[in-house]
């Protein structure tokens, strides 16, 4: 088969990474790439939303298999254009269609179908401009610390939680009032705050079936002890030390089962990946948000855990025969710490020289920010390499990343020494 991926990130270099290995991969392309997927793939300078221009390439280099990475082009409705294309029309897409796309286009389309098909969430409501007054009068109602969410795609920078009243009132006028984030925050949805420890489920369905993968756990924040501002991911460890069977064994029964059921019951199409970011408070699972493709740097660690041939797993899910597959994962952990230009997630410099990733040894390097200029990889990102390791437990791959980490350098470059730290 001939394979086209979507994006350009961490997440994508390991989808590529991963294809390359399967003997039913024949050619492999990224659009738009980035110096990982170079290596290993064709890179065409196209945009993920250019739906046109990529039309024209899948026709041009006979593509059979687009794998999305990102949301965005899966919101804007990618796999919708290539089923209304007659010439595109039998080309698998992995990725949702744009309707069931708004679980993660849309905080309030999430939040309604979490109430409408009983999955454990957060109480919410939702305000816009014309009300923001009664969101101040919603937020008096609820004890701190505020959680206020744009209800449109922000980049994963969408979500402020505050403690001081005041101040909460004040975000959602900028959010509301002043566009903040733009169009996204439009719409604010306003939930009540979950105290407990995150992780991820990630689920694979063809629209009938469903396969869980392993689970992962990401940190956010900026600084260490999960402080400062909210970033695309630092790292991540999987699987989750304290996911125990009886945990995982909640979260499927009250959440992937019903989340599936809910997707045929009101007749969304899905084909592709289900990321359901979920908090355990107490003893119990409940979803914070929903995304519709892999998570970023948490792909970094699943996929390397993933035994199988992706390949065919994606055949199966173009077929819906998934559950004739029986998924296999390495049951060491995997950890991934992301070296990010010094800076992010404001304002940071970019085309720094990356030195060192050819003396790396027993650790994976996935390319994130970085591009290739005059045959040297430099930064082209805030997020610019995440780097994964194996181990019987997460100390022990975190201590192998982090020996690697010291032959790596640009200038300005972090990353954070504690990931794993609450587990």
């Amino acid at each position: 088969m001939n394979i086209l991926i979507l994006g350009s990130g961490g997440r994508e270099h390991t989808f590529a990474w991963k294809i390359a290995q399967s003997p039913l991969c024949k050619s492999l392309y990224v659009a738009p790439g980035n110096s990982g997927t170079a290596k290993i793939a064709t890179n065409v300078n196209i945009s993920v939303t250019d739906f046109e221009a990529l039309k024209s390439l899948v026709l041009d280099k006979a593509i059979d298999m687009v794998v999305v990475g990102p949301e965005d082009p899966l919101v804007q409705g990618v796999h919708d254009f290539f089923l209304n294309h007659n010439q595109l029309k039998d080309v698998v897409v992995i990725g949702p269609e744009k309707a069931a796309a708004q679980l993660e286009g849309s905080k309030e389309f999430a939040k309604e179908f979490m109430y409408r098909h009983d999955i454990p969430t957060a109480a919410y409501k939702s305000f816009n401009a014309s009300n923001v007054e009664e969101g101040y009068a919603f937020l008096e109602t609820l004890n701190p610390p505020y959680v206020l969410k744009a209800d449109g795609l922000a980049a994963g920078k969408g979500v402020l939680i505050l403690n001081d009243l005041h101040e909460a009132k004040t975000e959602l006028k900028h959010m509301l009032v002043d566009a903040k984030f733009g169009k996204a925050s439009a719409k604010v949805v306003i939930e009540e705050f979950l105290d407990g420890i995150e992780l991820s489920c990630f689920v694979l369905t063809d629209g009938k079936n469903y396969k869980i993968l392993p689970t992962a756990k990401d940190y956010k924040r900026i600084g260490e002890g999960d402080t400062g501002l909210n970033t695309g991911g630092m790292g991540a460890v999987s699987p989750v030390p304290f996911a125990t069977p009886e945990f995982l064994s909640k979260i499927e029964e009250r959440i992937v089962k019903p989340t599936i059921s809910g997707l045929q019951k009101d007749s969304l199409p899905y084909k592709g990946f289900v990321f359901i970011g979920l908090i355990k408070v107490g003893d119990d699972p409940k979803v914070i948000e929903y995304n519709v493709r892999m998570g970023d740097p948490e792909t970094e660690v699943v996929l390397p855990r993933l035994k199988n041939d992706l390949v065919e797993i994606f055949i199966a899910i173009a077929n819906q025969t998934l559950d004739k597959i029986s998924i296999v994962i390495d049951d060491r952990t995997a950890t991934t710490v992301m070296l990010v230009s010094g800076g992010y997630p404001e304002t940071y410099d970019k085309e720094k020289t990356i030195n060192g990733v050819e003396s790396i040894s027993d650790s994976l390097v996935f390319h994130a920010g970085a591009k290739i200029k005059n045959n040297q990889v430099v930064t082209s990102g805030g997020r610019v390499m995440a780097i994964t390791s194996f181990g019987h437990n997460h100390n022990e791959a975190l201590k192998k990343s982090y020996q690697n980490i010291e032959k790596l350098h640009f200038d300005k470059m972090y990353y954070r020494k504690d990931i794993g730290f609450d587990l």
